[in-house]
């Protein structure tokens, strides 16, 4: 079955991006990338280390707002085009919310956050594996 809506999450690490050139290069359909940043008082934040304050939900923010717009002109560069959204929330229940409320077909993404450390690989990790233990679609992970 070929999609009609992929969605491609975005954490910043090189095997996102490397699911963003996936789903560009794969599927001709509407596809949206999705940023979902941690709120600060949870444990897949900084936050959950550190005090949340307003600056660095300023610069949490911020980034996503980069990440999207990148992706926005990579897929430009290609000749395509996405939709771009940036959610707050826990990474893998708001990724699992947005398929169903967005009518999502396909999600494709990163297997882990890439090489930033051994904790963020993890928790990475984990949000690829509940998004596909738990998306009622099709995933695809890139590794």
């Amino acid at each position: 079955m070929t999609p009609t809506h992929v969605l491609v999450p975005l954490d910043g690490s090189p095997l996102a991006d490397e699911a963003l050139t996936y789903a560009l290069e794969t599927f001709d359909c509407r596809i949206t990338v999705l940023n979902v940043v941690a709120p600060l008082d949870t444990g897949m934040s900084e936050g959950g280390v550190l005090e949340p304050d307003a600056d660095r939900q300023a610069a949490a923010d911020e980034r996503a707002t980069k990440l999207v717009d990148r992706a926005s002109q990579q897929a430009s560069e290609a000749g395509q085009q996405v939709e771009t959204a940036v959610e707050t929330g826990d990474p893998a229940e708001t990724i699992l919310d947005y398929v169903e409320a967005v009518d999502v077909d396909q999600v494709v993404m990163g297997g882990h956050g890439g090489t930033r450390n051994e904790i963020a690989r993890r928790l990475l990790g984990t949000v690829a594996t509940a998004v596909v233990s738990e998306a009622p679609v099709t995933v695809t992970v890139v590794r």
